[in-house]
């Protein structure tokens, strides 16, 4: 479950109202999603006072256009064209439309926050993304947290007592796990199923819940739609870059260990985002990203056009700057595990590929000396040169095969590390390490869920 502290927007103070931008003009400025001052959660009246009401057209592709025109692309990770998932559902008979607000990354808070502060920007971008598809039946699929949970059946329930929505909303709990916000995942909770990928097609947009043809957008990209709708494709082209305009809400976790959550033009050089002074490394694209050198992430900017080349992807936004007094090798054999634990566990690449991977990682992570390294491998030395190449071969094993990207981003992450901490793991070859700092810095949930009933 997020601790209440998590759902706080920690760089707002309550110091000033709420920004009323004028009508039609749109907010000028960042931030765009969350109000500039404050983590109060905006109701609905303020909410409706700063936006005006959804700008329903009852004319289903006008928005879908507008979409393409802008160039919103998902926020969830995938960055995927947002207008070519609404045409594909589009027209399709009983289509369905759910917001997923499930995001699993350990490290990222910001769809909690979004929901948390403005709910109502996300649940006009549902209500948006329904009628351009020209449905009624709609869900949001958030992770079982009572609290957030509340707080969106109250939000829900001012809706509906000012009948400022064309269909109810269904709020729909998922398992806290990793995994449990990929779509085929997430179709197969809305439908009574286990939170487990699907193993082939069909792609949802043909056949998801309960059969139907499905419509999944982040919680993110339908708040960035609802003011699209309002404002129009040129203001959302404002910021950013030609080729990838617009914002995102990013995790930010800096060397000093202090963690945000802030909305950033994407092409924004990530050293005006992290303080990279004393950094060790810094980490993009969370768990499933990449592990980047300090002076090469120096150099780089939010957007994938550069990202890419360097290994490393914006994905959900979280960037962390990794302290110069912790062990990069640590770090990661701890997110592996992790990641290996929670895997579906439906297809060999995750099965048999994943674990072996995290206990090789944990070898080479060791910092102990020989004779300590000795007591702990039942007098054995660990071989580290041989976990290194298991490593090699095993990401190059993974890639590709799974039901889902679980084992491709994982080995991304392993396979990054093991570039990046080069020297680092050279030292344990020698009982040596850098890592000053034994407390973990990268979040990582108390104990993995392991039970097959928590899938479900």
């Amino acid at each position: 479950m997020t601790s209440p502290a998590a759902l706080a927007h920690p760089r707002f103070s309550l110091t000033e109202p709420l920004p009323v931008p004028a009508p039609g003009a749109g907010p000028a400025q960042l931030p765009r999603l969350l109000p500039r001052h404050g983590a109060v959660p905006v109701r609905l009246t303020d909410h409706l006072r700063a936006y005006g009401p959804v700008p329903y057209r009852g004319r289903s592709g006008h928005l879908i256009r507008e979409a393409a025109a802008a160039g919103l692309t998902g926020r969830g990770g995938a960055a995927f064209p947002v207008h070519r998932k609404l045409a594909a559902v589009a027209g399709a008979p009983e289509p369905v439309v759910i917001g997923n607000g499930a995001e699993g990354e350990p490290a990222s808070n910001k769809d909690k926050s979004l929901l948390w502060i403005s709910p109502h920007l996300v649940l006009d971008g549902l209500q948006l993304a329904a009628e351009a598809v020209g449905s009624l039946t709609i869900g949001l699929y958030v992770h079982r947290n009572p609290r957030l949970l509340r707080h969106l059946q109250v939000a829900l329930a001012e809706r509906v007592d000012a009948r400022a929505d064309r269909a109810p909303v269904e709020l729909i709990e998922a398992p806290s796990r990793f995994l449990a916000g990929e779509a085929s995942s997430l179709a197969s909770v809305v439908t009574g199923g286990a939170a487990l990928p699907r193993l082939k097609d069909p792609r949802l947009s043909e056949r998801g819940v309960a059969g139907r043809p499905t419509l999944v957008q982040n919680v993110e990209t339908l708040a960035h739609l609802a003011l699209i709708a309002r404002y129009g494709a040129g203001w959302f082209r404002a910021v950013g870059t030609s080729a990838e305009p617009g914002s995102m809400l990013t995790t930010l976790y800096q060397a000093s260990g202090r963690a945000d959550v802030t909305e950033a033009a994407l092409g924004t050089p990530l050293a005006d985002l992290l303080s990279l002074a004393g950094a060790g490394a810094v980490l993009v694209g969370g768990y499933h990203g990449a592990w980047l050198a300090t002076p090469e992430a120096a150099g780089l900017r939010l957007s994938n056009a550069t990202l890419r080349p360097a290994g490393a992807f914006v994905g959900a936004g979280v960037l962390a700057a990794l302290p110069a007094g912790r062990c990069g090798l640590a770090e990661t054999a701890r997110v592996v595990r992790y990641l290996a634990l929670e895997s579906a566990g439906q297809c060999g690449p995750c099965f048999n590929g994943l674990p072996r991977m995290a206990a090789a990682l944990s070898v080479l992570a060791l910092p102990e000396g020989p004779r300590a390294a000795r007591r702990g491998m039942g007098g054995r030395w660990p071989d580290r040169a041989a976990a290194r190449a298991d490593l090699e071969r095993w990401t190059g094993l993974v890639e590709g095969r799974g039901a889902c990207h679980h084992p491709d981003g994982t080995a991304r992450l392993v396979r990054s590390a093991l570039r990046v901490f080069a020297a680092e793991a050279g030292l344990h070859c020698r009982g040596q390490c850098t890592g000053t700092e034994a407390r973990p810095f990268l979040p990582l949930p108390p104990e993995p869920a392991i039970d097959a009933a928590d899938w479900s």
